[in-house]
């Protein structure tokens, strides 16, 4: 008779798990069973952080047990901010340095995780495909979802899969909503403006590199700016979404505006020479914009840098809803007098009272004065 009872109460806890669990559609049209209620959860990016953040209240990491180190290296004033609220973040293993392609299969299902969520990056990973095979033969269900490659079809998706998956499908619609209100104002008005569309050069990390000048042709945040109603120069100049911008052609097209990319912080581990983001000044920004455009002797011919159509953004807002911003930072620099309702820093301190469990601090954009 025991072991009858325990039989049975085997057989019970087995059903009960798969009662548990449930069946999502990922941002990759796969067909995915996936815990109720995972417990332990492995992001291939920690800078997912973000996003969890949107979707959960508390520690967005709160069942995180393993992922990549590119927040703590690329973005080391968000990375200090949430260790300060929650230090468990700080404990969680790092599985390689900036991406999943870097991740030891084997250390990953040696963590025992119930659930795996990777992003969808731009250049196709070769060992994308085995990496979900052997995650799926030891049992261990995978996810993908796209904040970073296509940011206008995948970005609403992807939230509510991540609100669903997490069991904060609430949480992740109020966001939605709030997303979806301040992309629709700018498409509304793009769509009805019947002007000549302002020509922009998109440029990653002002002064990171010694040539001119690395951007993105179609794509990312090339699409961002289409969507803003931008003309991009790369449009058409090479078939990767990123490649080199020749300083012949750059100067022959003397864009209307120029804008750039950063993501260095005051200390810690320089990025770049361009300061934006949390724990930046408006003064830093500003004073290392201008430090970084004087060494740049093709850009600072250009008319829109010489008369103060220049502007620096954070380079992290690409990988996440945050995009929203780069947005409207783009139409209000492209159609100053179309977009003078539209104030980012407004958005920026919404997104954070309303959304993220970390207090709104830092500087995400500058403009660089006219040359005297």
């Amino acid at each position: 008779m025991r072991k009858l009872s325990q039989s049975l109460l085997v057989s019970c806890l087995l059903f009960a798990g798969l009662a548990q669990a449930r069946t999502v559609t990922d941002i990759a049209n796969r067909t995915v069973e996936v815990p109720d209620n995972p417990q332990r959860i492995v992001v291939g990016e920690s800078r997912m952080l973000y996003t969890l953040a949107l979707v959960q209240d508390g520690d967005p990491a709160q069942h995180v047990v393993g992922w990549p180190g590119d927040m703590a290296q690329l973005d080391a004033q968000s990375w200090s901010m949430y260790v300060k609220a929650f230090p468990q973040i700080a404990s969680i293993p790092w599985l390689g340095q900036n991406n999943y392609t870097q991740m030891n299969v084997e250390k990953v299902i040696a963590l025992k995780p119930d659930l795996v969520i990777l992003p969808v990056y731009a250049r196709k990973q070769t060992d994308r495909d085995q990496m979900e095979i052997t995650l799926t033969n030891a049992g261990i269900p995978v996810i993908y979802v796209d904040l970073r490659v296509d940011q206008l079809h995948n970005t609403i998706p992807s939230v509510k899969l991540l609100g669903e998956v997490l069991n904060h499908p609430e949480k992740a619609g109020r966001f939605i909503a709030f997303y979806q209100q301040h992309m629709d104002r700018i498409r509304e008005r793009i769509s009805a403006y019947q002007g000549k569309r302002t020509t922009i050069m998109l440029q990653l990390h002002l002064g990171r590199r010694e040539g001119c000048c690395t951007t993105v042709s179609h794509g990312n945040l090339a699409d961002l700016l289409t969507f803003a109603g931008g003309d991009n120069i790369a449009q058409g100049a090479f078939n990767s979404v990123y490649g080199d911008l020749s300083a012949e052609k750059v100067i022959t097209d003397n864009p209307d505006v120029y804008i750039t990319t950063g993501m260095a912080g005051p200390e810690g581990k320089r990025v770049s020479d361009l300061m934006l983001g949390p724990q930046v000044t408006q003064a830093q920004a500003e004073q290392s914009f201008r430090e970084v455009m004087d060494k740049q002797p093709v850009l600072s011919t250009l008319k829109a840098v010489r008369e103060g159509r220049a502007y620096s953004v954070w380079h992290n807002f690409y990988l996440s809803p945050y995009h929203m911003v780069d947005v409207e930072v783009f139409a209000k620099t492209m159609y100053p007098q179309l977009f003078k309702d539209v104030d980012p820093q407004q958005t920026m301190k919404d997104l954070y009272a309303q959304f993220l469990p970390v207090p709104f601090s830092g500087t995400y954009w500058a403009t660089l004065p006219p040359a005297k």
